[in-house]
């Protein structure tokens, strides 16, 4: 009996005296983990854009996404983290106008007529301007009342065919954009 509480006095002044004097060892800290969010999360016409789609058409990866709303047009513009540029912007009104509405009051002059896109649609590039580089854009006139707008804002030093090249993958993008979803 004596043996067992020598052997309890023991283990519990050892064990006492270990935390007294026992400094602390630090652990490395956890890097921190990137959390992919949605584009979506931002609201408004972001809701419409998904950033795997996205990659898949334009073979460009954005992971930032802000949206904005102004009376009935919904603009979400997007970019990759660590560069301006490129950028895309969709934007989406709600509109009465007519087919040939759209073709006098939108369509741009020197633009390509788009088939199996909304109601009537186009397909452009602008040249560079300032400080940055060309524009790809396409635009069309949804099935539910909606014009809708995809530009392609490309870095400053891209030629008009890097633009060019990406008009016709704006379509194909804009073809999977459902704008009833807005």
């Amino acid at each position: 009996m004596h043996a067992r509480i020598w052997l309890a006095a023991s283990a519990v002044l050892l064990t006492a005296g270990c935390t007294a004097d026992a400094t602390p060892v630090a652990l490395p800290a956890a890097a921190p983990k990137r959390v992919e969010v949605a584009a979506a999360s931002s609201g408004g016409a972001c809701r419409l854009l998904d950033f795997g789609v996205i990659a898949k058409h334009t073979g460009a990866r954005f992971d930032v996404a802000a949206a904005v709303e102004r009376g009935d047009t919904h603009t979400c513009v997007l970019r990759a983290e660590a560069a301006l540029l490129p950028e895309l912007t969709l934007s989406v009104t709600e509109t009465s106008i007519d087919t040939s509405g759209f073709t006098q009051d939108v369509l741009p002059r020197g633009a390509t007529k788009v088939s199996k896109l909304g109601k009537i649609a186009y397909q452009h590039h602008l040249p560079k301007a300032g400080k940055v580089g060309p524009v790809a854009e396409v635009g069309w006139l949804a099935t539910e009342g909606r014009l809708a707008t995809l530009r392609w804002t490309c870095p400053n030093g891209s030629d008009v065919g890097e633009a060019q090249k990406m008009a016709g993958k704006l379509v194909n993008l804009a073809k999977a954009v459902d704008t009833r979803q807005l």
